[in-house]
């Protein structure tokens, strides 16, 4: 789980990744890794720590705007072929 003030890790963008853009496969996985990451502080969330619930809200939204670049990346992908 990322530390409080780090970056989440969710990819918000389709940003270049070892030398090409990301594929739709790596955006969709680092996507379920983030949100299995969550999980812990989702869990804590449930017992009461509002902290976790902050960090899960966090992840989130990372994770909308990632679904959000996903659904550019298969439309525009569809659109070139």
């Amino acid at each position: 789980m990322p530390i409080e003030g780090q970056n989440s890790g969710v990819m918000a963008n389709n940003e270049p990744h070892l030398g090409g853009p990301m594929s739709v496969k790596d955006m969709v996985q680092n996507m379920i890794n983030e949100l299995t990451d969550a999980l812990g502080d989702a869990e804590k969330h449930d017992g009461g720590n509002s902290a976790a619930g902050t960090r899960v809200r966090k992840v989130m939204q990372a994770a909308k705007g990632a679904a959000q670049n996903v659904r550019v990346k298969v439309q525009g992908d569809k659109n070139a072929r």
